[in-house]
This record gives C-alpha cells, structure tokens and sequence, in this order.
C-alpha cells in the first residue's frame, strides 16, 4: 500500500455539524473503514463562503446550466457570495493533490446528480449539480468523484474506492518514475484491472504503450491517462470478471492437478450464477498464484487492487 489517499469530502459526512440545521450526515463506512486508509480534506462550502450555523435553508433556482443559489424564504441571492469564495477554495484544492471527492447528496452546493432547481414559473426539475461540485468537475475532471448517497450501492463503492487507489497509484508513476520503462511496468500491472473495465480500452492502452518510443512523453502520458480513466470509469460486470477469471485459468494450465481445475472452474461457474461473491474465486486464485508461484499474476492488481479489510468483493 502507498500512503494514505488524500480525498476531498464534504465536511458533514465526517460528523461536523454544518449542515443548515446544525445538525450533520456523519458516514460511518467513510471515517470509521474507508477512513482508515484516507487522509480527508473537509469541505463545506456554504460555511465557508460566509454563511452560519444554523442558517435559512437555500436552493437553486432558473436555468439548470447556470442557476443561482437563493434562501428559500427570503429569496436572498447568495450566488455571487458562493463563487467568489469557489474560486479561491479550488485554488487551494490544486495545492493539495487530491485522488477523489466524496460529496454530500442532494445539496444546492454540492450534490452531483438530479439536484431540484426551482423554475421561476414554479417546476421543479431534477437536473442540476450543486454549484460547487459543477465548478469542482469543471476544475478537475480526471479526479474521481461520487455521492455518499450512491456509495451505499455495493456496485457503485467498489468502482469508486477501486478507481481512487487506481488514480492514487497512476499519481505515484507520475510522480516518481515518468518514464517509458516506468509506464511499462505500471501497465503490465494493470493489465487486468484494466481488462475488466472494457476490451476495447485495454486494446487501445496496449497499443499506445507499444508506439511508446515514438512519443513525446507528455503525449505518452497524457493520453494514457485519458484512455486509463476513462476505461475506470466503466462499470466491471459479472461477464467482464468472467471472462478475466478464466483469462487467469489460462495461466495454470500446466500447474493445477485435475481436481484444482475442476475445483477452480466449479466456484467461477458458483459466481456466474450468484451462489457465491467475486471474493471467493478471486481468493482461491491468490492461493494458486503462490503455490505454483506465477510472478506475473502475483503483481496483478486485479486480485488486491484496495484494502482486503474494505470487503468490497464480499457482495452479491
């Protein structure tokens, strides 16, 4: 494990109380088990930006593209009051080198997804982002980023968490090692974390590593990066974790006796059906990797790609 990921947070999930009413959200699985392998940097833009606690509730309200934070019983503008303070919270938000962000749901300041924005004819539409999270994904757009509501969908948290620690260890090339050979080995070691995103992503990275001597780095890397997270972002499915499974069985054809293979085959057929999670052939696949000793998968960071005490491959 590299050092602890440094992720942005609204300042309420950790239990601080600064939400409108005083009160907060605390989650327990980000500061209690996430937590453990997170180095927070708290946000709360609302009091940041000046307002207190407790204070009158606020909204968004008029075009969904660019709407203006107003209270909701006084109708005070607080827009302009919201954006000067943005402006210099991302300047210091770039200092800090930051591999994700978790935001608070539903909120006018820092909701991503279906935030109600109030028409001036009184419609409701569920389609805007709160004005800090739109101005922070505009400033950071390869960051990962994710609601606290939408981490309660096992699915979801697991793409999230792996995509943190995956941006963490590309952070860490970048950082450390930005060479051709340095690029090489990261890839080899992501080969199937990368694979279970998406074929086609996987074909073009292989390809773009290959031409590597033919680039200039800062074309080398970037469009790696590119092509890497956009492949990340890309759910992994049941079929996806298939199809790489049995592209690791491959490795064991002249290792495994006849009842390990039939064994082996047995729990990926129990995950195809549902019977058992990803956790328990991905298990008994580590216990081959260092019984027949295979070097190339052991670095694999598909098989250990978070913190097993996470348990993010334990759901159905």
């Amino acid at each position: 494990m590299l050092e602890p990921i440094k992720i942005g947070i609204s300042s309420c999930l950790l239990g601080n109380r600064v939400r409108y009413d005083g009160n907060h959200s605390h989650d327990r699985f980000l500061t209690q088990t996430l937590g453990l392998f997170a180095e927070y940097v708290p946000v709360c833009p609302e009091v940041e930006c000046g307002m207190p606690v407790p204070r009158e509730s606020v909204r968004l309200v008029g075009n969904p593209e660019n709407p203006r934070l107003v209270t909701r019983e006084t109708g005070v503008d607080k827009t302009d009051q919201m954006k000067a303070w943005i402006e210099g919270r991302l300047k210091d938000l770039e200092k800090e080198d930051l591999c994700g962000f978790i935001f608070r749901s539903k909120s006018p300041s820092s909701g991503l997804h279906r935030i109600k924005v109030y028409g001036d004819d009184g419609s409701v539409r569920k389609t805007g982002r709160g004005l800090f999270a739109r101005a922070f994904t505009d400033r950071f757009p390869r960051i990962p980023v994710e609601e606290a509501g939408r981490l309660n969908d096992p699915g979801l948290r697991e793409n999230f968490i792996e995509n943190l620690f995956s941006f963490q260890r590309w952070r860490n090339l970048v950082e450390t090692n930005r060479t051709l050979g340095g690029l090489v080995d990261f890839h080899t070691r992501n080969k199937l974390l990368i694979l279970s995103h998406s074929q086609e992503q996987y074909r073009k990275l292989g390809r773009l590593v290959a031409q590597g001597k033919k680039l200039e780095p800062d074309q080398l890397f970037g469009t790696y990066e590119e092509i890497l997270l956009k492949s990340l972002g890309l759910k992994t499915t049941l079929k996806k974790n298939i199809n790489v499974l049995l592209h690791i069985l491959g490795y064991f054809k002249k290792d495994l006796t006849g009842s390990e293979k039939k064994e082996l085959l047995h729990i990926i057929d129990q995950y195809r059906s549902e019977y058992v999670p990803l956790i328990v052939p991905i298990t008994l696949i580590n216990h081959y990797v260092m019984k027949y000793d295979q070097p190339w998968l052991e670095v694999q960071t598909y098989l250990n790609p978070h913190p097993f005490e996470l348990k993010l491959r334990n759901y159905f």
